[in-house]
């Protein structure tokens, strides 16, 4: 049940196709076809619709409507569908997904993140989502999930007895930004220590001293790393855990090699507030309980007499 940071993948690549679609529509009606009612004489080879040339091969805003339509035009048309039967029946139902709602999970994913900036330029990087549809498919995903779970009843015990057979879910996040030179011997990595002594910046003695190509260029910066990493050397991690921020530890040896690892910055990621938590377990829990979400669909889509063209 614990966080993790690419929660809407699936959903983003819809997305994604939705808003080039939406702006190939959009395009459309700026520029209309030449068998529109009035078209334009001087456009009647469809010049005004032609998006791009290539030597003498042009490609229109009708071929790019028809590859998109073919390409996403049913999965998009479902989304569209799944979302309206979810509304309907929320509506019915008298369920309803509160702006707190939304923040609360909007403040879960960005656990994690060096901060909200670096989790908004992750989701549209990555997913290509802006923080207006980040947040509507936020909103869409909460509705579908309190409709799936309106008739379970999770009991306090059973939430408790989660929580407790879980610790390590709950548990406060530490978080260790570290910096390293890694050298080939002892006498290689007294000599950075030397260099550091006398007051040279960690980070240029590791662009030139340090081995590790992968760290070199930016000055053996490792990024931030969860203390319990299992992709990290434990002798380097133990080292770490005992140093003050902007403290350089001791060399230490692994594989042969001797690495010097300087804390740069420290950060303890708390748990949410209490009743969060057992809210949040109540609700993981009864979705488990609840039928599988296509199960779901299927069955408001049949309540609310869901038709779609043949062959589309």
């Amino acid at each position: 049940m614990r966080n993790i940071k690419v929660l809407w993948g699936v959903i983003a690549v819809l997305l994604v196709a939705v808003i080039i679609l939406s702006s190939v529509l959009m395009a459309h009606s700026l520029y209309p076809s030449p068998t529109d009612k009035h078209p334009d004489p001087q456009k009647q080879d469809g010049e005004a619709q032609i998006l791009a040339t290539i030597g003498e091969k042009k490609i229109t805003l009708a071929e790019l409507e028809t590859q998109l339509l073919a390409a996403h035009g049913r999965e998009l048309l479902d989304r569209m569908i799944d979302r309206e039967v979810v509304r309907l029946e929320a509506k019915a139902l008298g369920v309803e997904i509160g702006d707190s709602e939304v923040q609360q999970e909007m403040k879960r994913m960005k656990q994690g993140y060096e901060s909200e900036q670096a989790f908004l330029e992750t989701m549209k990087n990555q997913l290509g989502l802006t923080p207006d549809t980040l947040k509507e498919d936020v909103y869409h995903k909460l509705l579908a999930d309190k409709v799936a779970i309106r008739n379970i009843r999770i009991t306090d015990e059973e939430v408790q007895a989660y929580i407790a057979a879980h610790p390590d879910e709950f548990r406060t996040r530490v978080e260790l930004r570290l910096q390293q030179i890694v050298t080939a011997s002892k006498e290689q990595a007294q000599r950075a220590l030397n260099d550091l002594s006398k007051g040279a910046d960690f980070a240029q003695v590791a662009k030139e001293r340090s081995l590790d190509d992968a760290t070199r260029d930016s000055g053996g910066d490792l990024g931030w790393l969860e203390e319990s990493d299992p992709f990290v050397s434990a002798p380097i991690m133990k080292t770490a855990k005992q140093l003050k921020q902007g403290e350089v530890g001791k060399p230490v040896e692994v594989d042969g090699k001797y690495i010097i690892v300087k804390l740069r910055e420290r950060k303890e990621t708390s748990t949410e507030e209490p009743a969060v938590v057992r809210e949040r377990v109540r609700k993981d829990l009864a979705l488990r309980e609840a039928p599988p979400m296509k199960e779901m669909l299927r069955t408001l889509r049949d309540k609310w007499k869901v038709s779609i063209r043949v062959n589309f």
